[in-house]
């Protein structure tokens, strides 16, 4: 009888594990694809039917294997929607090591909310939250979701890439009827063309991969995303139908959108013309009516209806004092259109990390307005969501990177604004007076102008002591010091300017032996930056330093001190930029000058390794010591 009993246990047990469907277990994962990763794609497969200009439906399969703690963000899941966008189904599981089923999505696993941007006031969109993380790894978790789409605006990308990810299967299918115009793009996965097939009126293109490895990035290099960029050359969104075909073609339709939304009230018109009365110039009226909507505007988030591309009408702009920035640009523009004077709405992409437009496909990175205005030979570009920018001044946010300006005509791709290297200066002049303990006292002096007037966020501190100490303490590269006092003083202009003054108290700034007080020259401004060469270097080397630092460092020295010895001058030379250092002792006083030009650009990737030492003899140069001697 025990016998019979242990025997049915064993039958149970193993009938019950054979009732667990093992899938993805960790095993069937090539070794090359868990190395150096914190997790592993298991499949990354998306369907994509265009039904007609206006209707499409999206289907997502996506299984990840989490190998640890770094990877466990990638086992919560973002799915937005809005009322044009409908979640059909939803379903997820999560399973072991050995690929045993461990858990099953259910309501509790989803959050449905408001997808609050953090300055949006005002959206439709919302966004269902699932979270599967596990405390135990390796896990796998398997995601699948449909939605239905009633618009057509673009087709979703796919892009596989991550420092620390790999993938070990992934697919792209786009299905649309046959002869609908389609454009797309595969970038960085070679020349691989879709498998193409036709099924009951529709065109099928299927892409494929396997065993993709990581991408490393290189130090200074350019981002190699693999991706698959495609657009509907015929589009619908809430009842406007446009063609993408073209960037002229495109503009066209933001022109039908923006159309009969630029009216103003009449007693607003007359304010505007009364504002720029006795103005001579395009610029003067302009500078005035952007200060007007500085003053009276304030930036708000609006994501309603056609929200991502229709502004609201300048006259609730008008009325209510805020809107987003496409409702602030419309209302610049307006006011610009009631005085005479031409703007242009621009689409622009909004970063310190501009994204390039991808040629030969109208695939579009853009996720903000500004405006432009014509005037003569140049341009000026207005950042209408800003209460506090100088009026023309484009600096780091949308500086000098590709926009698409909405002419007359239709779409038009331009050049923002970029500014020379003596525009972006650091000016830097400062008096030390030295002890022979190795303390000293400083008055520093540094002008910030161009896209340095932002360095470290020093645009954000005006107008507020308690943000000016903290940049001060935190972007004062002196490792002790005490802040006796300090101002900050702004130039409001084109080329905007900042002028910090302090004076510090410098605790042990000389390094004392003896009789000899060692000091480095460079008070605060060494270069520190140097990567590791590279023997085969993949990708071309990017600079975006476009700049001018100038030091002119006097110590004043205590009677009995005086140098031991100068340094010769320093002259560095490269296709990267150039350095210069002097040393001068007179009158008791030895002045150290030191001036670095650098250049933005593409350079070959052949030139990495002479840029690195380019780098080295900068910092080599900044870190030359003095050595003073005392007679007593």
């Amino acid at each position: 009888m025990i016998h019979f009993r242990i025997t049915s246990l064993f039958i149970l047990v193993s009938l019950t594990a054979l009732s667990k469907e093992i899938k993805y277990p960790v095993t069937e994962i090539a070794d090359e694809l868990k190395k150096d990763v914190d997790l592993v794609v298991r499949e990354d497969h998306i369907f994509f039917k265009i039904l007609a200009k206006n209707h499409a439906i999206r289907k997502v399969k996506y299984v990840v294997t989490i190998l640890n703690e770094k990877g466990n963000n990638y086992a919560e899941f973002h799915i937005p929607y809005d009322k044009l966008t409908k979640i059909i189904d939803i379903s997820g599981n999560v399973y072991n090591a050995i690929g045993e089923p461990i858990k099953k999505l259910k309501n509790r696993d989803v959050t449905d909310q408001a997808a609050f941007d953090g300055v949006s006031l005002f959206s439709d969109d919302r966004i269902k939250i699932l979270d599967l993380s596990q405390g135990t790894y390796p896990y796998t978790v398997e995601i699948e979701y449909d939605l239905e789409m009633n618009f057509l605006l673009s087709i979703p990308s796919s892009s596989w890439n991550g420092d620390r990810t790999s993938y070990q299967n992934a697919s792209y299918q786009l299905v649309y009827p046959v002869g609908f115009p389609i454009q797309y793009k595969l970038i960085n996965m070679g020349e691989i063309e879709p498998l193409r097939e036709t099924d009951k009126g529709f065109e099928i293109l299927s892409w494929s991969f396997k065993n993709l490895l990581p991408i490393k990035s290189e130090p200074l290099g350019i981002r190699q995303s693999r991706l698959l960029v495609a657009v509907p050359v015929e589009f619908e969104f809430s009842g406007y139908a446009g063609r993408r075909d073209t960037w002229e073609n495109f503009g066209r339709w933001q022109i039908d959108l923006n159309k009969g939304r630029d009216v103003l009230p009449a007693k607003t018109i007359e304010l505007a013309k009364e504002m720029t009365k006795g103005l001579p110039s395009v610029e003067q009226k302009t500078k005035a009516l952007y200060e007007y909507l500085q003053n009276k505007t304030r930036y708000v988030g609006v994501q309603l209806g056609i929200g991502g591309f229709q502004p609201f009408e300048a006259q609730v702009v008008d009325d209510v004092g805020y809107g987003d920035c496409k409702a602030l640009s419309n209302y610049m523009i307006a006011l610009l259109n009631s005085v005479g004077i031409k703007g242009y709405y621009t689409w622009i992409y909004g970063g310190q990390n501009s994204r390039n437009i991808i040629e030969g496909i109208t695939y579009d990175p853009f996720n903000h307005i500004v405006v432009s205005v014509p005037n003569g030979k140049d341009t000026l570009w207005l950042e209408c969501t800003s209460q506090t920018e100088p009026f023309g001044y484009q600096g780091l946010f949308t500086g000098d990177r590709k926009a698409l300006m909405v002419t007359e005509d239709g779409g038009k791709i331009v050049n923002t604004l970029r500014y020379s290297p003596e525009q972006n200066l650091q000016s830097r002049k400062a008096t030390i007076i030295l002890d022979l303990s190795g303390n000293a006292s400083a008055k520093i002096s540094t002008l910030y102008s161009g896209t340095q007037y932002e360095n470290g966020g020093l645009n954000w501190t005006f107008g507020n002591s308690d943000r000016q100490r903290k940049w001060i303490e935190k972007n004062t590269e002196i490792p002790n010091f005490n802040v006796n006092s300090f101002n900050v003083k702004e130039t409001r202009d084109k080329i905007p300017a900042a002028l910090v003054n302090l004076d510090l108290v410098l605790n042990r700034y000389a390094s004392v032996s003896g009789k000899r007080l060692f000091v480095t020259p460079n008070l605060m401004n060494r270069w520190k930056y140097i990567p590791e060469k590279i023997l085969e270097r993949k990708t071309d080397v990017v600079l975006n330093r476009n700049e001018i630092d100038t030091d002119t460092i006097q110590f004043s020295l205590p009677e009995n001190l005086y140098p031991e010895f100068l340094p010769e001058p320093i002259k560095i030379k490269s296709k990267f930029g150039e350095y210069d250092a002097s040393f001068k002792f007179d009158n008791g006083k030895v002045t150290y000058v030191r001036r670095m030009k650098s250049w933005k650009g593409r350079f070959p990737k052949e030139t990495y390794n002479e840029l690195v030492d380019f780098f080295k003899s900068v910092s080599k140069a900044d870190n030359i010591k003095l050595v003073f001697l005392s007679k007593t």
